[in-house]
């Protein structure tokens, strides 16, 4: 050691402790980098392992809370149909009271058209409920889907099924109220039950073929395309004359085939034309007693039919607040992860402040004390 204080070309004490003191010093910087900008980890050679997780870690936590604002955007869509869906059962409710009403003996003609013509009204407003239902520029019940993206992952997608509900389609099952009208029958059937005297047939004789036995001939009922009718929709008189009672018959042409089960078969054939003939009301400003006691059934009907549209959007915003009480607690828990790898712990980080100052100050002095120790040399010069 005396040798080294008497060579001054090189200071090596001088030169330790400045080395040291410089790695103080960039200590002190990093330590007070951290407790100013609040993160363990300022760049990626602070922690290159901790940098790349701690990045991953926090594109997880901006997906899922972008993906948990995307569940309150399908909520309130969802929360937009179902007021309309609810407008529009408050409409189905008001019609059933009217036609409870209109279907009594007690009112006129002229009240049950009065009832008519307002539950028109309200059917008008029914289709428009469907028409004016939307969320930014998309009318919701015209939509086939809806699909949301409810996480951070590709596969994160939540697709909501919207039922178009008209008048003429009402809710899940598509209940056409407008049916009331026709009071149950289709436009383009026949019904037997409804003529004072059913639409008929009479036998007409063929070369060879004189009258009609009912004991060795047959008889079959084929409309335009050749299906035999079902024998349930007809009857056959002693004479032959073949009489249309059922309901529900297709309009159509019909053929009337007689067969002679003789030794030499003879055919004879006449034809019918079964038009429509539903109990059909023209408007609903004409409203029968006979189409509002039928309308009853109908609108049940109807009210169930949405009622189960209603619990669809009921189903899909229960799913959505179960995922937002995920997303929230993804969140939660994958910060908390993420400021552990890469937010400074301020009593750690000032704990290390004491220590480097103590040790900065220490690394003077001794910086001071080797500097100068060579000067102990000029004494042999004395």
């Amino acid at each position: 050691m005396f040798g080294d204080i008497t060579r001054v070309g090189a200071n090596f004490h001088a030169m330790e402790s400045l080395a040291n003191l410089k790695k103080v010093n960039g200590s002190i910087g990093q330590v007070q980098s951290r407790l100013s900008s609040g993160k363990r980890i300022n760049s990626a050679e602070d922690d290159t392992s901790g940098y790349a997780l701690s990045k991953h870690l926090q594109s997880r936590v901006n997906g899922l809370s972008q993906a948990l604002d995307n569940v309150s955007t399908a909520k309130n869509v969802l929360n937009i149909a179902e007021g309309g869906y609810q407008s529009q059962m408050n409409i189905l409710q008001q019609i059933k009271e009217n036609l409870t009403q209109a279907a009594d003996g007690a009112l006129s003609a002229e009240q049950r058209g009065a009832i008519g013509d307002r539950i028109d009204s309200l059917l008008t407003e029914f289709n428009d409920i469907n028409d004016q239902t939307k969320y930014n520029g998309f009318v919701l019940f015209e939509e086939p889907s809806m699909v949301f993206q409810v996480g951070e992952e590709t596969s994160d997608r939540f697709t909501v099924n919207f039922d178009n509900s008209t008048r003429s389609a009402a809710g899940e099952g598509s209940t056409n109220i407008d049916d009331i009208l026709n009071n149950g029958e289709a436009l383009d059937t026949y019904n037997g039950s409804q003529m004072a005297t059913a639409s008929s047939g009479a036998f007409t004789a063929a070369d060879g073929y004189d009258a009609y036995d009912s004991s060795t001939d047959s008889v079959t009922v084929t409309n335009s395309s050749g299906v035999e009718l079902a024998a349930s929709n007809y009857s056959v008189a002693d004479d032959g004359t073949v009489s249309f009672t059922g309901d529900g018959i297709a309009a159509d042409t019909y053929t009337i085939t007689y067969q002679d089960n003789s030794d030499t078969p003879i055919e004879s054939t006449t034809n019918v034309v079964l038009a429509a003939n539903g109990n059909t009301v023209v408007t609903w400003g004409t409203l029968d007693q006979d189409a509002a006691n039928h309308g009853i059934g109908v609108l049940d009907t109807a009210i169930k039919s949405l009622a189960k549209t209603i619990q669809q959007v009921g189903d899909d915003q229960a799913r959505l607040s179960s995922k937002e009480e995920s997303l929230s607690l993804g969140i939660s828990n994958t910060e908390a992860t993420r400021s552990r790898i890469e937010d400074a712990d301020f009593a750690k980080e000032q704990m290390s402040m004491m220590k480097l100052q103590i040790l900065q100050q220490t690394s003077v002095s001794a910086f001071t004390q080797s500097n100068s120790a060579p000067q102990v040399v000029l004494s042999l010069f004395r």
